[in-house]
């Protein structure tokens, strides 16, 4: 893939009826792109995120970014991967920060996705198709900022799997996120709806008329005005932890966009790693677990904020087991 991708917004009135209806005919686009726009925030109705299946009177203003359409042939590239876990049908790569998934508007090369290409052809190995083009065997995603676990599917059915059970929220997700603040209990359940930031359209915020999400969030540690967070995302909304955080009046530490500010250390990137994943293994319905040490810089940020952190509740290494 080579060049900048030029986007472009397309706003236009609803039809009655389903939502991923409308945003194909505004869009002039086929209904399973109008559904992955929708699953990215892309499109919008009444300038908040809606699911596919809702239904519209009719009227409502639809507004649809669109890319340019891409090259047929995206470009393998040698990028070097931690990889945590692999078999026949899938992989788990530890991910750093500072590399997007997939490209996109400014980022046409460099991706994971690149970088699952080139390990593919260098290993006689394929990727899944089901998510469309330009996302060949990714499954979820993961802020570009955001360090830690993302499951890649290495064949049609593996990827349908995995999809599968993230939809349906049967996949365990655990992050890990320094805070500025104290939270209002040790335990707690945020049940918020998120949509697009209307001061900021570069931001999620907890808007009326949002999508629903929730994220479940527990106290490790606190001193000096820092909290160290489990957090577990029980929806999968763009920015969704962060927004939640913000919220809550927690902003991440180096979280710069939802105003966190520098972390210890002088962090300019947010201290959020996904940390620990537990799935069912398409190859067999066994469940995994893996798991993901904090990188350096966050390591580092961690020791100087002062917290004292119990044994075992930060992973140590990068791995995975299976349950017997």
């Amino acid at each position: 893939m080579s060049g900048p991708v030029e986007v472009r917004t397309i706003e236009g009135p609803a039809t009655a009826g389903r939502v991923d209806l409308a945003v194909a005919a505004v869009g002039g686009i086929s209904r399973a792109h109008a559904q992955r726009l929708l699953g990215d925030g892309r499109a919008l109705v009444d300038g908040g995120r809606r699911r596919s299946s809702d239904r519209l009177l009719g009227g409502e203003r639809v507004s649809v970014e669109l890319s340019a359409p891409p090259d047929e042939t995206l470009s393998p590239e040698s990028i070097p991967l931690s990889v945590a876990y692999e078999d026949d049908t899938m992989l788990i790569v530890d991910k750093p920060a500072g590399l997007v998934v997939h490209p996109s508007a400014g980022h046409s090369s460099g991706t994971l996705v690149n970088a699952l290409l080139g390990r593919a052809r260098d290993r006689g190995e394929a990727l899944g198709s089901v998510a469309g083009v330009g996302r060949p065997g990714i499954v979820h995603r993961l802020d570009k900022e955001t360090s830690g676990l993302i499951v890649v599917a290495k064949n049609d059915l593996a990827q349908a799997s995995l999809m599968r059970q993230f939809g349906d929220r049967s996949i365990e997700k655990e992050y890990l996120a320094l805070v500025r603040g104290e939270a209002p209990s040790p335990r707690g359940r945020v049940e918020a709806p998120i949509g697009r930031d209307r001061r900021d359209r570069q931001r999620m915020a907890v808007v009326a008329g949002g999508r629903e999400a929730t994220t479940e969030y527990e106290v490790i540690a606190t001193a000096a005005g820092y909290t160290l967070l489990a957090l577990r995302p029980l929806t999968g909304r763009t920015h969704q932890i962060r927004a939640h955080l913000t919220y809550l009046g927690l902003p991440i530490a180096g979280d710069l966009r939802y105003g966190g500010g520098e972390g210890p250390g002088r962090l300019s990137r947010q201290f959020l790693h996904a940390a620990r994943l537990g799935l069912e293994r398409p190859l067999d319905g066994r469940r995994l677990r893996a798991w993901s040490a904090l990188p350096a810089d966050l390591a580092a940020c961690l020791e100087l904020s002062g917290l004292t952190v119990a044994g075992g509740r930060v992973p140590e290494g990068v791995g995975a087991a299976v349950e017997e």
